[in-house]
């Protein structure tokens, strides 16, 4: 009786000594090559400035890991490529930890003692089905991806730039970086199983039947008349695999492999308030000047980025022509420290860059700094945890320490500094809004109250906007909530202050502010805007005033539900709802609004891109502030938004939750010639029309 075959299979099938020497030989240069392409990633980033990321950092681990597991953030936009890239990623972490498992035991457990050698029987075989299942993941996962690049050709995928001619620059580099990266992984895949084909096919043990996908390609090998030649070719097919994975491991860290070993640790060391609550200014420069200024966090940034353009195509400012791209302004970033700080890629944009460090106002043009809306959809639709806004509040603090900014801009921040509102208006003139009420509101600095209600400046102090004031006034009143006001104790809550770059009238504002709200006896903070909600929830606590703050569609929704604000007579007709930034990625505010127009009786229906995908209005970040710097004849964002809503058949209503919006929307309807085709409507004023007696003329 023969004994039992046992699963298992040679390493180095049927190689004399010399060639598994020279094998070693090869992997011992190629570690050595990509050992010091590694060094030189990390010792840049070791040149970054100090930045506290290690906090809570259970609950960082945990939510690294699952992004990265479940790739939540990859599949949140596109479950198509979500799901291609799990097949890529868990294929070749199968592929990379069965190499480990034939490196220990081959390389260490067969050295020390070959009886404990695990590599066999019912071990391998169910190695061999894993590995063959998920490597067949891998293979067809970067198929689908090479499919979109190349055949589909998505906007996110186009490398022009918005801030520079066509002839400035090249992204040859790119291009073929992207080709050599997929290319690579695609045939180390293919040739992988076309080693495994050719062994069965030479040996034919009946117990790799386990490797399903390799057993039937070595039928094919057998149908296509090369089963007597299998053992010859096996061999060339072995070291055509083995070059091409050792060649990848020399290339990971000078390219976009490197994004391999980058993204989970940027995951990992994320703020989850990035853009919501922005770190301050570096203790030696009023912002980011030079690459000196960036921390180490902001240098793993630059090397996170996949170039997969999510935030290329959710930026508003790119879509109407103004010079920024997010995913530009981080790669050209990423080029300069490569240049200055060491570590380049082999194949960029450029050769070679000026090496002085200095990147604000000549590397990162000014007018590329002040496109930006600081709407965070960047930071939100970035799958890799890139903080974007961040940087270029930075950049823009040192571009207002020098007087680089808009003539308009700089007149408005005057405005506030010395009136504490950016209308200019006497401070006394705050509360005038007030004189059309049948009541009166309680002044919360003088008399205890619920809700302190912190109207804001637009809310305050535009004509366009004081009757939709009086409106949620009313509505507080009719369901009997208990709401007082500052008066003029407020000022401008600085969060767009804060986002154009002026730290210091945003740390006077704030302060002022904080001072006002700590000899005030409330329970809660209720704002009317949602740029003054974000600053007040995540940066006033810094300055020691901490309140709950709530919008006011989040106290109307509540008061609807239990019954104190009775719907009187509900409304008809098709709408839609659009979702301000500040109310949507930062404060992560959606469902209210949508409970009201539901309570209502409005039929909703949400346009393409909806809640955290919101596309901007172009008023944040102190834009609304500023003179146009899109491409003459492209649609504002405004208008763009506008359009889109009119996709929807028989839309009534474009409705708003935030004074900019009303202004920003009805602006873009007559601009954009929609006018007569839909009506822009503040939710407050759909809340009176379900009233019968008639709120003001």
């Amino acid at each position: 009786m023969s004994d039992p075959v046992i699963p298992a299979r040679e390493v180095f099938r049927n190689f004399p000594g010399v060639l598994i020497a020279l094998f070693y030989i090869a992997a011992t240069l190629t570690m050595a090559v990509s050992g010091w392409g590694l060094w030189l990633r990390l010792r840049r980033y070791l040149r970054g400035r100090s930045v506290s990321r290690w906090d809570a950092l259970g609950r960082r681990l945990l939510r690294a890991g699952l992004a990265v597991g479940a790739h939540t953030t990859l599949g949140k936009r596109n479950a198509a490529v979500g799901l291609a890239h799990a097949g890529i990623f868990w294929g070749f972490v199968a592929l990379f930890v069965g190499t480990l498992i034939i490196m220990v035991d081959y390389d260490m457990v067969r050295l020390v003692n070959p009886a404990w050698r695990f590599w066999k029987g019912p071990f391998y075989l169910w190695y061999s089905l894993l590995l063959d299942v998920l490597g067949a993941a891998f293979v067809v996962g970067l198929g689908a991806m090479m499919a979109r690049r190349w055949l589909s050709r998505p906007p996110a995928l186009d490398y022009n730039r918005p801030d520079r001619a066509p002839a400035a620059y090249s992204r040859a580099g790119y291009v073929a970086d992207d080709r050599l990266f997929l290319w690579l992984l695609f045939w180390i895949g293919v040739t992988g199983y076309a080693v495994e084909a050719l062994r069965i096919a030479a040996d034919r043990p009946a117990f790799e039947r386990w490797s399903v996908v390799g057993w039937q390609l070595a039928n094919l090998v057998d149908a296509a008349g090369l089963t007597r030649g299998a053992d010859a070719l096996h061999p060339w097919g072995w070291w055509v695999h083995g070059v091409l994975a050792l060649g990848f491991i020399a290339y990971l860290p000078y390219g976009k492999a490197v994004h391999m070993l980058v993204d989970g640790l940027n995951l990992l060391f994320k703020d989850e308030l990035a853009g919501k609550r922005l770190p301050p200014a570096p203790e030696a420069t009023p912002g980011y000047q030079s690459l000196s200024d960036f921390t180490w966090k902001d240098l793993l940034d630059l090397d996170a980025c996949t170039k997969c353009g999510r935030c290329h195509v959710a930026c508003p400012a790119r879509a109407s022509g103004a010079p920024l791209s997010p995913r530009d302004l981080i790669l050209e970033l990423r080029e300069h420290a490569e240049s200055t700080l060491g570590g380049r890629s082999w194949l960029g944009e450029a050769p070679e860059r000026p090496a002085d460090g200095v990147v604000t106002g000549t590397v990162i043009r000014a007018e590329t700094l002040w496109a930006c809306t600081t709407c965070l959809a960047c930071v939100e639709a970035c799958p890799v945890g890139i903080e974007h806004v961040p940087l270029i509040v930075q950049m823009r603090r040192s571009l207002v320490a020098e007087g680089t900014l808009d003539a308009t801009l700089q007149s408005v921040l005057e405005k506030i500094q010395r009136h504490g509102n950016s209308f200019g208006q006497s401070e006394r003139n705050r509360a005038k809004w007030t004189q059309g009420l049948d009541f009166k509101l309680k002044d919360a600095r003088k008399e205890p109250v619920e809700y302190l209600w912190f109207v804001g400046d637009y809310a305050s102090y535009d004509p366009a906007l004081q009757g939709l004031t009086r409106g949620v006034a009313r509505a507080f009143h009719r369901a009997g909530l208990d709401v007082g006001i500052l008066y003029e104790g407020e000022r401008n809550a600085g969060n767009d202050v804060r986002r154009v770059g002026e730290e210091g009238l945003f740390q006077l504002l704030a302060e002022k502010n904080a001072a006002v709200l700590a000899k005030a006896r409330f329970q809660a903070i209720v704002t009317t805007d949602p740029h003054s909600y974000n600053t007040l929830r995540f940066e006033y606590p810094e300055l020691g005033a901490a309140y709950p703050v709530r919008h006011y569609t989040e106290v109307l929704s509540d008061l609807l539900r239990t019954g104190l604000l009775p719907v009187e007579r509900r409304l008809e007709g098709v709408v839609t709802y659009h979702d301000p930034c500040y109310l949507s990625r930062y404060t992560e505010v959606t469902e209210a609004p949508r409970q009201i127009l539901a309570t209502l009786g409005l039929g909703l229906v949400e346009m393409p891109r909806s809640r955290a995908a919101s596309f901007c209005c172009g008023a944040g970040g102190g834009r609304i502030w500023m003179s146009d710097t899109r491409t003459p004849g492209v649609a504002t964002p405004a208008e763009q938004r506008i359009a889109e809503a009119l996709e929807i058949p028989g839309i009534r209503y474009f409705v708003v939750a935030c004074p900019k919006d009303v202004t920003m929307y009805r602006d873009a309807v007559k601009t954009g010639g929609f006018e007569g085709r839909i009506e822009v409507k503040e939710i407050v004023e759909l809340l009176e029309d379900a009233h019968p007696e008639p709120a003001e003329a």
